[in-house]
Protein backbone atom coordinates (compact mmCIF):
# COMPACT_ATOMS: atom_id res chain seq x y z
CA UNK A 1 0.00 0.00 0.00
CA UNK A 2 1.31 3.05 -1.37
CA UNK A 3 1.52 6.32 1.54
CA UNK A 4 0.77 9.48 0.17
CA UNK A 5 2.75 12.59 0.48
CA UNK A 6 -0.15 14.45 2.69
CA UNK A 7 0.07 11.40 4.95
CA UNK A 8 3.93 11.53 5.16
CA UNK A 9 3.79 15.02 5.81
CA UNK A 10 0.57 15.17 8.45
CA UNK A 11 2.98 13.04 10.58
CA UNK A 12 5.84 15.54 10.27
CA UNK A 13 3.15 18.10 11.09
CA UNK A 14 2.30 16.52 14.00
CA UNK A 15 5.76 16.54 15.61
CA UNK A 16 6.19 19.88 14.88
CA UNK A 17 3.19 20.86 16.89
CA UNK A 18 4.58 19.08 19.89
CA UNK A 19 7.36 20.97 19.66
CA UNK A 20 6.20 23.92 19.58
CA UNK A 21 3.94 23.56 22.55
CA UNK A 22 7.17 22.37 24.63
CA UNK A 23 8.78 25.79 23.19
CA UNK A 24 6.11 27.39 24.25
CA UNK A 25 5.87 25.85 28.03
CA UNK A 26 9.70 26.44 28.18
CA UNK A 27 9.49 30.09 27.40
CA UNK A 28 6.62 30.50 30.16
CA UNK A 29 8.89 28.70 32.97
CA UNK A 30 12.07 31.11 31.68
CA UNK A 31 10.05 34.16 31.40
CA UNK A 32 8.96 33.61 35.11
CA UNK A 33 12.54 33.28 36.18
CA UNK A 34 13.71 36.12 34.67
CA UNK A 35 11.23 38.52 36.80
CA UNK A 36 12.39 36.22 39.68
CA UNK A 37 15.88 37.18 38.30
CA UNK A 38 15.19 40.85 38.15
CA UNK A 39 13.97 40.89 41.77
CA UNK A 40 16.85 39.20 43.07
CA UNK A 41 18.69 41.91 41.23
CA UNK A 42 16.63 44.78 42.34
CA UNK A 43 17.60 43.89 45.60
CA UNK A 44 20.86 43.98 45.49
CA UNK A 45 21.33 47.39 44.04
CA UNK A 46 21.60 49.15 47.08
CA UNK A 47 25.01 47.75 47.68
CA UNK A 48 26.04 50.90 45.50
CA UNK A 49 24.30 53.69 47.77
CA UNK A 50 27.51 55.06 49.83
CA UNK A 51 24.81 54.93 53.23
CA UNK A 52 24.30 51.40 52.91
CA UNK A 53 28.39 49.62 53.03
CA UNK A 54 27.56 48.23 56.24
CA UNK A 55 24.09 46.39 55.09
CA UNK A 56 25.78 44.03 52.47
CA UNK A 57 25.33 41.14 54.24
CA UNK A 58 21.49 41.85 55.10
CA UNK A 59 21.20 41.95 51.39
CA UNK A 60 22.70 39.14 50.69
CA UNK A 61 20.50 37.03 53.09
CA UNK A 62 17.11 38.83 51.52
CA UNK A 63 18.40 38.03 47.81
CA UNK A 64 19.40 34.55 48.83
CA UNK A 65 15.11 34.08 50.87
CA UNK A 66 14.45 34.36 47.20
CA UNK A 67 16.38 31.33 46.26
CA UNK A 68 13.77 29.18 46.47
CA UNK A 69 11.97 30.59 43.56
CA UNK A 70 14.95 29.92 41.21
CA UNK A 71 15.17 26.91 42.18
CA UNK A 72 11.36 25.73 41.60
CA UNK A 73 11.77 27.63 38.39
CA UNK A 74 14.65 25.36 36.87
CA UNK A 75 12.94 22.36 38.76
CA UNK A 76 10.15 22.73 36.22
CA UNK A 77 12.09 23.27 33.36
CA UNK A 78 14.29 19.94 34.14
CA UNK A 79 10.98 18.30 34.11
CA UNK A 80 10.38 19.55 30.83
CA UNK A 81 13.09 18.15 28.71
CA UNK A 82 13.21 15.32 26.98
CA UNK A 83 16.08 13.26 28.13
CA UNK A 84 19.50 14.06 26.66
CA UNK A 85 17.99 17.21 24.75
CA UNK A 86 19.61 19.53 26.89
CA UNK A 87 21.51 21.71 24.33
CA UNK A 88 18.83 20.96 21.86
CA UNK A 89 16.60 23.94 24.07
CA UNK A 90 19.25 25.57 26.16
CA UNK A 91 18.99 28.68 24.22
CA UNK A 92 15.94 29.64 25.69
CA UNK A 93 17.37 29.68 29.56
CA UNK A 94 21.18 30.17 28.29
CA UNK A 95 21.31 33.93 29.15
CA UNK A 96 19.36 34.10 32.64
CA UNK A 97 21.69 31.14 33.41
CA UNK A 98 24.45 33.55 33.21
CA UNK A 99 22.78 36.46 35.05
CA UNK A 100 21.51 33.77 37.67
CA UNK A 101 25.91 32.41 38.03
CA UNK A 102 26.50 36.27 38.37
CA UNK A 103 23.89 36.89 40.81
CA UNK A 104 25.42 33.82 42.72
CA UNK A 105 28.75 35.13 42.29
CA UNK A 106 28.01 38.84 43.26
CA UNK A 107 26.29 37.72 46.85
CA UNK A 108 29.28 34.95 47.67
CA UNK A 109 32.28 37.79 46.88
CA UNK A 110 30.36 40.23 49.19
CA UNK A 111 29.83 37.91 51.70
CA UNK A 112 33.14 35.91 51.87
CA UNK A 113 35.20 37.55 48.76
CA UNK A 114 36.01 34.99 47.39
CA UNK A 115 34.97 32.88 44.33
CA UNK A 116 31.64 30.62 43.90
CA UNK A 117 32.45 27.18 42.03
CA UNK A 118 30.63 25.81 39.88
CA UNK A 119 29.42 23.34 42.60
CA UNK A 120 28.01 26.28 44.89
CA UNK A 121 26.35 27.65 41.96
CA UNK A 122 24.56 24.09 41.35
CA UNK A 123 23.71 23.64 44.72
CA UNK A 124 22.48 27.17 45.17
CA UNK A 125 19.30 26.93 41.90
CA UNK A 126 18.99 23.12 42.86
CA UNK A 127 20.41 21.56 39.28
CA UNK A 128 23.27 19.09 38.37
CA UNK A 129 26.87 19.59 37.56
CA UNK A 130 27.60 17.09 35.03
CA UNK A 131 25.89 16.61 31.96
CA UNK A 132 25.63 12.74 31.94
CA UNK A 133 23.18 13.68 35.41
CA UNK A 134 20.92 15.67 33.43
CA UNK A 135 19.78 19.13 33.82
CA UNK A 136 23.07 21.15 34.94
CA UNK A 137 24.91 23.84 34.83
CA UNK A 138 26.74 24.76 31.47
CA UNK A 139 30.40 25.04 31.67
CA UNK A 140 30.42 28.26 29.23
CA UNK A 141 27.16 30.08 31.07
CA UNK A 142 28.93 29.92 34.51
CA UNK A 143 32.23 31.57 33.12
CA UNK A 144 29.87 33.51 31.60
CA UNK A 145 28.79 34.83 34.58
CA UNK A 146 31.78 34.98 36.03
CA UNK A 147 33.17 37.28 33.80
CA UNK A 148 29.78 39.23 34.17
CA UNK A 149 30.68 39.77 38.23
CA UNK A 150 34.05 42.00 37.51
CA UNK A 151 32.12 44.60 36.19
CA UNK A 152 29.83 44.75 38.64
CA UNK A 153 32.90 44.87 40.88
CA UNK A 154 34.28 47.33 39.24
CA UNK A 155 31.35 49.79 39.90
CA UNK A 156 31.72 48.47 43.54
CA UNK A 157 34.87 49.62 43.80
CA UNK A 158 34.54 53.55 42.69
CA UNK A 159 31.06 53.58 44.69
CA UNK A 160 33.33 52.05 48.03
CA UNK A 161 35.83 55.42 47.12
CA UNK A 162 32.61 57.60 48.06
CA UNK A 163 31.60 56.06 50.94
CA UNK A 164 35.03 56.49 52.49
CA UNK A 165 35.33 52.75 52.26
CA UNK A 166 39.25 52.40 51.27
CA UNK A 167 40.76 49.06 51.95
CA UNK A 168 37.76 47.65 49.71
CA UNK A 169 38.87 49.01 45.95
CA UNK A 170 42.18 46.92 46.87
CA UNK A 171 41.01 43.82 47.84
CA UNK A 172 38.57 43.92 44.70
CA UNK A 173 41.85 45.20 42.53
CA UNK A 174 43.66 42.00 43.74
CA UNK A 175 40.61 39.92 43.26
CA UNK A 176 39.48 40.76 40.00
CA UNK A 177 43.48 40.80 39.29
CA UNK A 178 43.65 36.70 40.55
CA UNK A 179 40.58 36.28 37.72
CA UNK A 180 42.08 38.00 34.50
CA UNK A 181 45.65 35.89 35.69
CA UNK A 182 42.98 32.51 35.98
CA UNK A 183 41.12 33.20 32.87
CA UNK A 184 44.38 33.58 31.05
CA UNK A 185 45.42 29.84 31.65
CA UNK A 186 41.95 28.70 29.88
CA UNK A 187 42.06 28.57 25.91
CA UNK A 188 38.80 29.66 25.27
CA UNK A 189 37.01 28.02 22.12
CA UNK A 190 33.61 29.83 22.40
CA UNK A 191 34.16 33.20 20.72
CA UNK A 192 31.37 34.68 23.10
CA UNK A 193 33.41 33.47 25.54
CA UNK A 194 36.36 35.41 24.42
CA UNK A 195 34.52 38.35 23.52
CA UNK A 196 33.51 38.96 26.99
CA UNK A 197 37.21 37.98 28.75
CA UNK A 198 38.56 40.72 26.34
CA UNK A 199 36.24 43.12 28.23
CA UNK A 200 37.53 41.99 31.41
CA UNK A 201 40.54 44.32 31.03
CA UNK A 202 38.68 47.62 30.74
CA UNK A 203 37.35 46.36 34.75
CA UNK A 204 40.82 45.73 35.62
CA UNK A 205 42.08 48.50 34.33
CA UNK A 206 39.51 50.71 36.05
CA UNK A 207 40.04 49.09 39.55
CA UNK A 208 43.67 50.37 39.11
CA UNK A 209 42.91 53.25 38.08
CA UNK A 210 41.06 53.40 41.82
CA UNK A 211 43.63 52.18 43.74
CA UNK A 212 46.28 55.02 41.92
CA UNK A 213 44.27 57.69 42.99
CA UNK A 214 44.19 56.34 46.77
CA UNK A 215 47.69 55.56 46.48
CA UNK A 216 48.77 59.38 45.18
CA UNK A 217 46.00 60.76 47.56
CA UNK A 218 48.20 58.90 50.41
CA UNK A 219 45.32 57.11 51.29
CA UNK A 220 46.42 53.46 50.90
CA UNK A 221 49.33 53.80 53.28
CA UNK A 222 46.40 54.96 56.04
CA UNK A 223 44.70 51.86 54.77
CA UNK A 224 47.74 49.68 55.52
CA UNK A 225 48.70 51.27 58.44
CA UNK A 226 45.20 51.22 59.99
CA UNK A 227 45.48 46.90 59.04
CA UNK A 228 48.92 46.99 61.24
CA UNK A 229 47.32 48.56 63.78
CA UNK A 230 44.44 45.85 64.04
Amino acid sequence: MTTSASEILSHFQEYLNAEHDLREEIRIVVRDLEQTVREIQTSLQPIHQPAQTANYLSFCENALSMFHKIQEHYKQLSSKIPLNQYYRFNDHWRFVTQRVVYMCALIIYLKEERLVSREEVADMIGVQVNREDGFHIDLDDYLMGILNLTNELSRLAMNAVTAGDYSRPLRISQFIGELDAGFRLLNLKNDALRKKFDGLKYDVKKCEEVVYDLTIRGLVNKVVDNVNKS
